[in-house]
């Protein structure tokens, strides 16, 4: 029997939907003629502000606009992924060429994804200080500058310390995702964090199609060189055709374009900050990531429950080569075995639409209906596609001489990639609504959690599938890796029935969700709600 709307809507107790606004908001339409500047502060200064200025705001870019400007994010987050995914075809030749082992070539893999956690919460908040575009700009830059002296090498140890260095300049999907929430309110970004995040686990699923006819047809030196050409040419996209979209920096500008046209007493929100640059500004961007995955459990919970998932997914791929060389594929077939993954993630992408649709259409008819909850709605179903995908690998990688097809492990890894897909996507889905303009640090735990785990699980899923069990030693490891996946994917269900709960702790989440209805369903837009917030903490 299909669930009914009703059924979407989880228990709800009092608190705010996903909106956080009532039926007498103002329409974006109605935003988008309000006049400004009216927001006189104490001192006399006039404030140019977004509720003042919603017409100037990125939500008001044309629909083409949007999506044009969203497709280039997709190049940059798919180059981004594709640096973690390729340099496994290059760990072979890396032992041939610098006499090291294999399990120290997966070094390089591991310092990258290790570090790229890192940068993803490092980069995010400067994003929100100081603006989406240059952010990106000087990551992309330091990326590709970091790819010479990899292809360049004279030591291995040279490529270990420029990925580290890579991986920690990488901005990685917190950028990008928080510009979803600069271009859409609440109600009406999920099908561009849908797409974003196809971007992000496609770019991953890529590079091993792309790396094998690398490592079949060219020197180690072109895996490097090819992640440059990439990186470069979507830098090139980004600085040409994307342009700020952060709300406060749009604001400064619209200021200063008015102070050029005759108003002298018209400022940006951050022309009016004291010391911005002080100790403790730095102190407050730089921890604020962190901050909110220890200390908010919506943030720590989903981070963790997706970085689980993506670890077992690394984790997973590890046996691709002991699977299908069972069936005498080559390096080059290898690769191609990876497009199901892709087949599926676009697959669980698509599923997603008629989900969104009719939300939307239920908010459209009443903004309070649905709880922010909703949006875990459709994972119910998929998440435990990764279970049933991951023993069905399992068994059916006994090989011909048991009379299994090839392609029964490719139909299992499309149902494990849609799964995967659909955890990444409702967790961050999830999370974008609840924070909006502090979604770049939010989701920056998310992608902490997924880049720090398969990171580590770089350097024990080869000794994992090569060491565990005798008999079966291609079918116990996927088989573990199912039963992992089915205790990973209980909190799900927790939190869709309990998440009302669990916000009630969350001190950030509902101050914004405070803020959001006192400025009319506005997405919140100022740092004040996070002083708030952590003045709660307190």
């Amino acid at each position: 029997m299909a669930p009914t709307a009703q059924a979407e809507r989880p228990p709800s107790p009092d608190i705010s939907s996903d909106t956080a606004r009532g039926s007498d908001a103002p329409s974006t339409d109605e935003k988008k003629d309000r006049k400004g500047p009216v927001s006189l502060r104490d001192d006399g200064k006039i404030e140019c502000t977004e509720e003042d200025n919603y017409q100037h705001t990125a939500y008001c870019f044309p629909k083409w606009k949007k999506w044009t400007i969203l497709t280039v994010i997709f190049a940059v987050q798919v180059s981004m992924n594709f640096n973690t995914s390729v340099y496994p075809n290059v760990v072979i030749p890396l032992t041939k060429a610098f006499h090291v082992t294999g399990q120290a070539a997966r070094t390089g893999q591991m310092i990258f994804l290790v570090c790229y956690a890192f940068g993803c919460e490092l980069w995010a908040p400067w994003s929100e200080e100081f603006g989406r575009w240059p952010i990106l700009q000087l990551s992309l830059f330091l990326v590709n500058i970091w790819q010479i002296p990899c292809a360049l090498a004279p030591n291995f140890g040279t490529i270990v310390v420029c990925r580290g260095l890579g991986g920690l300049s990488s901005a990685g999907g917190s950028v990008t995702l928080g510009m979803v929430a600069d271009l859409f309110e609440a109600d009406h970004q999920q099908y561009g964090v849908a797409y974003i995040v196809l971007s992000s686990v496609g770019g991953t699923s890529i590079g091993p199609v792309v790396g094998a006819f690398i490592q079949r047809h060219l020197s180690w030196h072109w895996n490097f060189w090819i992640q440059l050409i990439f990186g470069v040419a979507v830098q090139a996209m980004h600085f040409f055709l994307v342009p700020e979209t952060r709300t406060t920096i749009m604001m400064d500008k619209l200021a200063k374009k008015r102070r050029k046209a005759g108003e002298t007493n018209i400022w940006g929100p951050n022309e009016l900050k004291e010391n911005r640059i002080s100790f403790k500004e730095l102190k407050t961007v730089w921890t604020r990531p962190f901050i909110m995955f220890v200390f908010e459990p919506i943030v720590l919970c989903l981070s963790l429950l997706s970085g689980f998932s993506d670890a077992l997914i690394f984790t997973f791929l590890e046996s691709f080569e002991p699977v299908y060389k069972q069936w005498t594929f080559g390096t080059t077939a290898i690769g191609l075995a990876f497009i199901p993954i892709n087949i599926g993630y676009v697959i669980a992408w698509f599923s997603f639409f008629p989900f969104i649709y009719r939300q939307n259409k239920i908010r459209r008819k009443d903004p309070d209906a649905l709880q922010p909850e909703a949006r875990l709605y459709w994972l119910l179903y998929t998440a435990p596609l990764e279970t049933i995908g991951l023993f069905g690998f399992a068994w059916s990688s006994l090989g011909p001489g048991r009379g299994v097809h090839w392609i029964a492990p490719m139909i299992f890894s499309v149902l494990i990639a849609i799964a995967n897909y659909s955890i990444y996507m409702a967790t961050i889905d999830y999370m974008v609504a609840s924070y909006g303009p502090y979604s770049a640090s939010a989701t920056g735990g998310n992608g902490f959690a997924r880049d720090f785990l398969a990171g580590i699980a770089a350097m024990y899923s080869t000794p994992f599938y090569e060491k565990v069990g005798k008999t079966y030693k291609l079918e116990y490891p996927s088989t573990i890796l199912a039963c992992l996946a089915f205790v990973v994917t209980i909190p799900i269900y927790v939190f869709y029935w309990k998440g009302p709960i669990v916000r009630e702790r969350s001190k950030f989440a509902q101050t914004l969700a405070s803020d959001r209805k006192k400025k009319g369903g506005g997405r919140v837009s100022s740092v004040g709600a996070e002083a708030d917030a952590e003045k709660g903490k307190g």
